[in-house]
């Protein structure tokens, strides 16, 4: 193609580079990362994926008088474990991306 140089190479780079992700997902799918609220109250894993692969909850903060106090734990725990999965999967695909050869394609960042 006429003012593309080495579109045969920038098609290899896209294929490998597609493989390399394919790869990395599920990858992430075994990497969990852990967090918790209410000191340990209560505990989530959440996965690569951004699945929430696991929850314990500790029975001295299941209150049935303050059920508000257990969702508020909960849900910032989840949150916090769906943040870090997000960090964990950002930091593999700067891994991934590191030393990359793209081209400079106008509009495309």
């Amino acid at each position: 193609m006429k003012g593309i140089p080495n579109m045969g190479n920038i098609m290899k780079q896209a294929q490998q580079f597609q493989a390399k992700i394919a790869k990395l997902q599920e990858e992430l799918e075994d990497k969990t990362v852990e967090s918790s609220a209410g000191g340990g109250m209560v505990t989530v894993v959440v996965n690569g994926r951004q699945e929430l692969v696991s929850i314990r909850i500790d029975p001295e903060v299941i209150d049935t008088e303050d059920p508000e106090m257990l969702q508020d734990l909960v849900m910032a725990a989840v949150n916090d474990g769906l943040a870090k999965a997000k960090t964990m999967v950002n930091e593999e695909m700067k891994k991934l991306t590191q030393g990359l050869n793209i081209p400079n394609i106008p509009g495309l960042f």
